[in-house]
């Protein structure tokens, strides 16, 4: 797989392209992507497919905290995972946003000699959307390619979308969203010094550097498997405040204890596999309360590794 930073760059002959944030690579984004691997595949010409950073929705109504389910280099990998042959990471911003449609789609096919365009059943693109589907087959007669829509992808009587999995992760609910995922949600970050309260207590944790706009599940103690080294590890995560001991307002933190772990890994990077939510934050009137509850954390989640 190829992953580019902009259209200028790439140049390619027959392109099946499809359109989109694919924010989180969920099952309803397969199914478009496999869709077009398939048929691309099957006629020798490339898989493509064009998405954009920072998301346009952050562009047009501003930066907001806990929104990514993936970064730019993660849903590249996690598309090639799927067969695309490229990934095209286009800078959107306010010019980008007011191009019209016609005129986005031409660029589009002086790069990429398009063949097939596949969308949801529902896209729109350029200035004011006004490249809807009908638009855009008006186009395809024009231009010379033809345009497939995908129906949505349906769990629980609910269309499938990377909304959908944000609200799950905020209530912590990591079962549904790795349902709507195709795969348990992760998060990376490096492993920063913090305050040493976890190893004074008997129960060392890593503390990983989250970015700020990284989705995280909302604040509990979860069952997760730790990614490090190439090593997967049994893990029990935190995420939250730890009111047992800040009385004051901080930035929630996410921070695993390892177990059967005790190395120095400060300054590496951590992969963090949600499994289970074991339960809610909560604060404990002491360490050993506090320090209670952890083993039964540990306890509980050793089951659920064993199933």
């Amino acid at each position: 797989m190829q992953h580019f930073y902009e259209l200028q760059g790439v140049k390619v002959q027959d392109a099946w392209l499809t359109i989109g944030s694919f924010d989180g690579v969920h099952r309803g984004h397969q199914q478009i992507i496999q869709r077009v691997t398939a048929g691309a595949h099957a006629l020798g010409a490339p898989a493509v497919v064009l998405t954009f950073h920072p998301h346009p929705s952050v562009v047009l109504r501003g930066p907001r905290k806990s929104f990514y389910l993936t970064t730019q280099e993660e849903k590249a990998a996690l598309l090639g995972d799927c067969g695309v042959d490229i990934v095209i990471t286009h800078p959107f911003n306010e010019q980008v946003a007011s191009i019209k449609a016609r005129d986005f789609i031409n660029l589009l096919h002086d790069h990429l000699n398009i063949h097939q365009l596949l969308v949801g059943h529902d896209f729109a693109l350029g200035h004011n959307r006004e490249g809807n589907v009908t638009a855009l087959k008006d186009f395809g007669e024009e231009l010379g390619f033809t345009v497939e829509t995908i129906d949505a992808f349906l769990i629980g009587g609910e269309v499938v979308s990377s909304s959908r999995i944000r609200r799950s992760l905020e209530v912590g609910q990591v079962d549904q969203a790795a349902e709507l995922l195709g795969r348990s949600y992760a998060l990376r970050g490096i492993v920063e010094q913090g305050d040493g309260r976890g190893r004074s207590i008997g129960i060392p944790t890593a503390n990983l550097s989250i970015p700020k706009e990284q989705a995280v599940p909302g604040a509990g103690v979860y069952a997760v498997w730790a990614v490090l080294g190439g090593k997967t590890y049994r893990a029990v995560s935190n995420v939250g405040v730890r009111p047992t001991f800040e009385t004051g307002l901080v930035a929630p933190r996410v921070e695993a204890h390892i177990l059967d772990f005790d190395e120095d890994i400060y300054g590496e990077e951590v992969e963090l596999i949600f499994l289970a939510h074991l339960r809610g934050e909560q604060r404990f009137l002491d360490a050993d309360a506090l320090v209670a509850q952890i083993n039964k954390d540990i306890i509980q989640a050793r089951e659920i590794f064993a199933r």
